[in-house]
């Protein structure tokens, strides 16, 4: 049977509804205000994001993508100058053409085959950057929004790194993309071909950076992350600064031109790739059938879809979900690429990027939910990320399709996602 057919069919069992009544809301309050395992799962995250800011226990580097998923959590349980301080390291180390590594480590630990990236005044420390990827410089402008949101601290802006206002570092990330990962042609951001939002391109076994073998690509996580980062300048600088009205106008055109080249309306999801110079995979191979979970949900917080798409959006995952196997809708693709598809050995069909089931975007569709006023689905999708929380003492960095935990058994940003939905559950509730 055609997938998407059964997707119709299972979609209509699943009856996802919009409609919500007071007392269907006040029975729903009560149920998270009982819950007892969001407290503890809470807790527990709190705990795990007061002892430091690299990416987790396999991780030495503090990533800015990492580090922008569980910053506002960081806030309440740190050091607020120390985090900080620690989001002022990424513009030490920013190029002269505006572009921002992904993360740093300290010097006399940086022994992974990286091309480390030096700064005059941060002599102990090294940098790195994914070069296939393309959502550096919009992370760490949303993160950077999220720091002044929480803290109220806009002092930040005015910091000055090499004589250079933080304010207009952010602008010269933002450009970045558009000089250097602009397509005129589509009027899209580009990257490497990747799965989803992720950061291996397949040509070859490590595939982290950008070379002869890359195969450029448009695709919508890219694309939703600069358009929330644009959205978080704007609210930085404010409505009357004089680059607002250029931002507004570039961020609406990235909307309307994904709508335009990505969305596939019939199909209720996005086109994994629009290739720029053909594709890496067999030309018989049919990539518009895959599904980005990942990229879907950070379309979702652009405010790339409406709230009926949104719906349809999530009954996909949980068919997706339910066809895999997999513990939660987390799931990154599906199907996932097949065997051989990538030369990085952990790219295999469910492993890791390739259909591996991350909270890490799993929380973010949880998040986005809430946010759109869905939260009864999210209760009930969230109930299997933090039962695996607590079933296998941790926040592990991602699951197989048969629900076993892999990777860094302390992965902050799956601990930052949770805990930030957990919060958002615990506010609508004491509204209710």
């Amino acid at each position: 049977m055609n997938c998407f057919l059964r997707h119709a069919i299972i979609g209509a069992v699943v009856g996802l509804s919009s409609v919500a009544t007071a007392d269907s809301d006040k029975a729903l309050a009560e149920k998270i205000r009982s819950n007892h395992q969001f407290p503890a799962v809470l807790d527990r995250a709190k705990a795990i994001l007061r002892t430091g800011l690299n990416a987790g226990s396999g991780y030495g580097e503090v990533w800015i993508r990492d580090l922008n998923t569980f910053i506002e959590l960081a806030l309440e349980v740190q050091d607020r100058e120390q985090i900080r301080d620690a989001l002022l390291v990424f513009f030490h180390f920013q190029g002269a053409d505006g572009n921002i590594i992904d993360g740093y480590i300290p010097a006399e630990k940086a022994s992974v085959a990286y091309e480390y990236y030096l700064s005059p005044d941060m002599p102990q420390l090294r940098g790195h950057k994914n070069t296939v990827e393309t959502d550096q410089e919009a992370s760490l402008v949303q993160a950077i929004a999220k720091y002044v949101r929480t803290t109220g601290d806009t002092s930040i802006l005015r910091r000055k790194v090499n004589g250079l206002k933080v304010a207009d570092r952010l602008e010269l990330a933002l450009r970045f993309l558009m000089e250097h990962r602009y397509d005129a042609t589509y009027g899209l951001i580009w990257g490497a071909t990747t799965s989803d939002w992720g950061d291996v391109q397949p040509e070859h076994e490590w595939g982290v950076r950008l070379d002869e073998s890359s195969h450029r690509a448009i695709d919508i996580y890219d694309n939703a992350m600069f358009v929330i980062a644009i959205n978080d300048y704007l609210e930085l600088i404010g409505p009357d600064s004089a680059q607002a009205e250029e931002w507004k106008a570039v961020a609406a055109r990235i909307k309307a031109n994904t709508r335009k080249h990505l969305w596939d309306a019939a199909r209720h999801k996005y086109r994994p790739h629009i290739y720029l110079e053909g594709s890496p995979f067999p030309a018989d191979f049919d990539e518009e059938r895959i599904y980005y979970h990942g990229g879907t949900a950070t379309a979702i917080e652009a405010g790339m879809l409406t709230k009926q798409e949104i719906l349809l959006v999530l009954n996909d995952m949980i068919n997706n979900m339910r066809f895999a196997g997999a513990g939660s809708i987390g799931l990154t693709v599906y199907p996932p690429y097949p065997k051989g598809y990538y030369k990085n050995p952990s790219m295999v069909p469910f492993g890791y990027q390739n259909g591996g089931d991350w909270t890490w975007f799993g929380g973010r569709m949880i998040q986005q939910l809430i946010a759109h006023g869905f939260v009864e689905q999210a209760y009930e999708q969230m109930l299997p990320m933090v039962e695996r929380v607590e079933r296998n003492d941790g926040f592990f960095e991602w699951y197989t399709v048969t629900n076993n935990p892999r990777g860094s058994g302390l992965f902050r940003g799956s601990a930052g996602v949770l805990g930030k939905a957990i919060l958002m559950f615990q506010d609508w509730a004491e509204k209710q």
